[in-house]
């Protein structure tokens, strides 16, 4: 259903009298007749002694989010996977070490692609790993 309202000016028309309109709207809602110069009603920046809102303030939670999720979601692992490769460049012959499935074993000889680990001294039995696969330095520890 529609409701409408009508103003209308009671004094002649001169230059600096408002133009009133008519306006019909759905129920629901309110109408509000202005001048056509005039800024809107709500606004804040007309009203006397009203404190603007500082942007830098509205800013600031949204850079502070998104700097702890740099730090945890990318600093964090790419300091760890640099100490790795550290790790497993300073490897060399007869280094003890476990693998990160748990396997211990000594380094026979370090490639770049692969290090081999005797893991048994009666059987010699060796494998090949990926220097990925090298979970901790264990001759390090004891020192």
């Amino acid at each position: 259903m529609y409701s409408i309202w009508i103003l209308a000016a009671g004094e002649p028309a001169s230059e600096n009298t408002e133009v009133l309109t008519m306006e019909q709207v759905e129920q629901k809602t309110q109408t509000m007749t202005q001048a056509p110069d005039s800024p809107p009603a709500g606004d804040l920046a007309d009203k006397p002694g009203a404190a603007k809102p500082n942007p830098w303030v509205q800013i600031l939670p949204l850079v502070v989010i998104f700097a702890v999720m740099y730090l945890l979601l990318f600093r964090g692992p790419r300091r760890k996977q640099q100490e790795h490769q550290k790790m497993v460049s300073s490897l060399k012959k007869n280094d003890r070490v476990r693998t990160i499935g748990g396997i211990y074993g000594t380094v026979i000889e370090v490639r770049p692609d692969d290090i081999i680990l005797k893991i048994d001294e009666n059987n010699n039995t060796k494998i090949h790993v990926i220097p990925s696969a090298i979970g901790t330095v264990l001759s390090e520890e004891k020192k």
